[in-house]
């Protein structure tokens, strides 16, 4: 009998203090930072480290400003640009990438003609349709 008391309170102080525990409500938060200050943009994917000259085309650049990638992209909603994907180290590529904070040098701005770009993107590291 004591045995059964005892349950019994237990469970009815079990009951009173998960009633009067606040609600707690969920909560996402998604903090980006500031785009990575990269002389000729940044890879679309994580860890957006800097892109050497060569790997975005042109139309990623408003005059000397890249328009952004990832999180941080800043064109219209059907754009697509341009990419050297085999400047991408995700397929292997292992050479010179510029720092954070450098300046560009303007004799390594690409121009269209010059631009040997391989692949479509839209500004957020997808691949466009049909443009593999």
């Amino acid at each position: 009998m004591r045995a059964v008391t005892f349950l019994v309170l237990a469970a009815v102080a079990g009951i009173g203090i998960t009633a009067s525990m606040p609600k707690a409500e969920a909560q996402v938060s998604v903090a980006i930072g500031i785009a990575p200050d990269c002389p000729y943009g940044y890879y679309d994917t994580v860890p957006y480290g800097c892109a050497p000259t060569g790997y975005y085309g042109p139309e990623w650049f408003n005059g000397d400003g890249f328009i952004g990638a990832g999180p941080w992209f800043h064109g219209s909603d059907d754009f697509q640009g341009n990419v050297n994907n085999r400047l991408h180290p995700d397929n292997g590529y292992k050479g010179p990438a510029p720092q954070r904070g450098e300046k560009a040098e303007p004799a390594k701005k690409v121009d269209s003609a010059h631009f040997q770009g391989n692949e479509a993107r839209d500004g957020r590291g997808h691949v466009a349709p049909g443009k593999r």
